[in-house]
């Protein structure tokens, strides 16, 4: 390990003493397909996996809830089949669509490597072509993701960053970027709720701190939650988000208008998401938040003292 990840390491673990228990976290790549699965310690089953196909946007799926009891993410549903777990994908980069083609020739891989394979706190990291119609280059994705686990929380961080290979122009749209999909479907009892106390459509376009989206999961009694925290240090902080009528959930920049990244230039964004079960506690997020930002107080903009938000359909 070198002294970068030794200083990544030791932050998360310091981190890591606040909370009250830490399990000790092990990542295992296929050889074969590529893909890192990340388990506890003696455990057999990985509680997620980072998928990275040579031609396939990543992704992650599944994500095991902390205590065991059903899967929080879902793969291509009925309803938006281009979309694959927690995943990055822009609508309009130099106007291709890279958020509805997970394939078909827009995405290269070029590695998907453990950084830090165990430990309080793993780390991993994939990096991919962005591709245009000729085939050629137009920006390299690196995503670099470091996961926790309390043992009844999972803290799971993205540093992405996009380097333009080409002028790289993206375009305004409703959504694009960072994404959730959780396995929702019609009837389910579901809330996806703001740091403002927005709640489902209510939130979409909103700038806000926080989105945490929640819904009934198969094989539990209560609810899985999945929350989205926003850095401070993140372009046009706090930015406005996507929350779609399937409760599909993601900050989205593209929403405030175009921006341009020059060829040679990097771009980069950072967010952490924080997976559970039970009640949404807004209070609870909001020092999550200030954890992971940095901040000393909340800013002013955020308006609502927070609080236990019950799993009841709105």
């Amino acid at each position: 390990m070198n002294l970068k990840h030794w200083s990544v390491y030791f932050a998360l673990l310091m981190g890591t003493c606040a909370s009250s228990y830490a399990e000790t976290l092990t990542l295992r790549k296929d050889p074969e397909t590529g893909a890192i699965r990340v388990f506890r310690e003696g455990g057999d089953v990985a509680i997620m996996t980072q998928n990275a196909a040579p031609g396939f946007r990543p992704y992650i799926h599944p994500i095991l809830s902390p205590d065991g009891k059903g899967v929080l993410t879902e793969l291509s549903p009925s309803h938006h089949v281009h979309q694959t777990g927690v995943y990055w994908g822009f609508t309009r980069a130099n106007g291709r669509d890279y958020f509805g083609n997970p394939g078909n020739g827009y995405w290269r891989r070029v590695s998907c490597l453990p950084l830090i394979s165990k430990g309080d706190a793993v780390q991993w990291e994939t990096v991919y072509q962005m591709l245009d119609e000729a085939g050629g280059v137009v920006m390299i994705e690196t995503q670099r993701w470091t996961l926790r686990d309390t043992g009844d929380r999972y803290f799971l961080e993205l540093q992405w960053t996009g380097e333009a290979v080409t002028d790289v122009t993206i375009g305004n749209y409703f959504y694009g970027g960072l994404f959730v999909r959780m396995p929702w479907h019609k009837g389910i009892e579901s809330a996806a709720v703001n740091s403002i106390g927005q709640r489902n459509r209510a939130a979409d376009s909103q700038r806000a701190l926080w989105v945490d989206v929640a819904m009934a999961i198969e094989g539990r009694v209560d609810w899985g939650h999945i929350a989205i925290l926003a850095h401070p240090q993140n372009h046009d902080f706090p930015q406005p988000w996507r929350v779609d009528k399937n409760q599909g959930v993601g900050p989205s920049r593209a929403k405030l208008g175009g921006w341009k990244i020059n060829k040679g230039e990097k771009d980069v964004c950072q967010h952490q998401l924080v997976i559970y079960t039970g009640e949404l506690n807004a209070s609870q997020l909001n020092e999550d938040w200030l954890q992971y930002s940095g901040e000393k107080s909340l800013p002013p903009s955020s308006g609502w003292p927070g609080g236990v938000i019950t799993s009841k359909k709105p």
